[in-house]
């Protein structure tokens, strides 16, 4: 079987043209980040595939941008019996592979990381000169300060924290975190 994985960063982003012409019997596909391989349609991906069959990707940096994630993820689909296959760089693993395939894996790896450190450094940057500027103001906050306060006390009475998330509209780790925001200044208060 020939199975699609395509990834892009963000929901918005169009997935079309990342297997554009090339025949696919099945495509997963992630719309969250490649910093890690913590993703829904990748596991169920490498769940779904057996011996003998191909997995498909536009380019290495769409399976991962870590060096060491896509060795892994290449290692691990080869020690299925799964053959690998990047479109753009033309190239495919099959875990028979020649130390030039194996280097060429890692150069092209290493480049893929190194773009996603350029990113994240132009964006930190970027987001220190817009400070500067007075422009950038974070994200705005979840919660109004009336909603963080009674989150607060609800919480402080012992009621689930992933009942607030669900009522208040916000993740456990937002209630979470605005729990740990508040333990200073109530240590101050006290």
């Amino acid at each position: 079987m020939r199975v699609g994985y395509i990834r892009t960063s963000s929901v918005d982003q169009n997935t079309v043209r990342q297997l554009d012409g090339v025949e696919v019997d099945r495509t997963f596909t992630d719309k969250a980040s490649g910093k890690d391989t913590a993703r829904p349609k990748l596991d169920e991906m490498l769940a779904f595939v057996r011996d003998g069959d191909t997995v498909l990707v536009h380019s290495m940096d769409r399976l991962a941008r870590n060096l060491d994630d896509l060795r892994r993820l290449v290692r691990t689909l080869t020690d299925k019996g799964v053959r690998v296959e990047f479109v753009k760089e033309h190239l495919t693993f099959t875990g028979e592979d020649s130390p030039m395939a194996t280097l060429l894996l890692s150069v092209m790896g290493a480049f893929a990381e190194f773009e996603r450190s350029l990113i994240l450094e132009r964006q930190r940057e970027g987001i220190a000169a817009a400070k500067q500027r007075g422009v950038y103001t974070g994200r705005k906050p979840a919660l109004t300060d009336e909603q963080a306060r009674q989150l607060r006390e609800r919480a402080a009475t012992g009621e689930r924290k992933s009942a607030l998330a669900k009522e208040f509209g916000i993740s456990r780790e937002t209630v979470y975190a605005y729990l740990r925001a508040a333990r200073p200044a109530d240590a101050v208060a006290g």
